[in-house]
């Protein structure tokens, strides 16, 4: 089976173009996109419950209303072990040093990419 993808953003365009450059990585990818943090949650219980696989990669964006991208990797966290098969990569329209470092030094965030994404970017992450 290939890849498991989760792309969280609540901006439609970032959506496609993170959808876009994970489709031209050259690698069998399943894509989930949720606009919201609280979706991509039930979209994660939904997943664990029914027996299947669960992301590889989580594609976060931090600006988003009703729950943030930082409220929704606490929340993940409460998720029994699964965080620790899943790679969660921050992705911003914003460079913002203080966000950068609290990516840098959380130990569930396995990269801070500024958006657009790319398939290069795509293809650093699953390497």
């Amino acid at each position: 089976m290939g890849k498991v993808f989760l792309v969280i953003d609540d901006d439609m365009v970032s959506q496609f173009t993170a959808r876009y450059a994970v489709q031209q990585s050259n690698f069998d990818a399943q894509i989930y996109v949720c606009d919201s943090a609280t979706e991509a949650l039930n979209l994660l219980t939904e997943l664990k419950d029914e027996n299947k696989p669960i992301p590889d990669y989580i594609l976060l964006d931090l600006i988003m209303p009703e729950m943030t991208g930082w409220e929704f990797i606490d929340e993940l966290q409460s998720y029994n072990g699964s965080l620790d098969q899943m790679k969660i990569f921050i992705m911003s329209a914003f460079t913002n040093a203080k966000d950068r470092e609290r990516a840098k030094n959380h130990r569930a965030i396995d990269g801070y990419y500024e958006k657009p994404i790319s398939r290069n970017m795509i293809q650093a992450i699953t390497k």
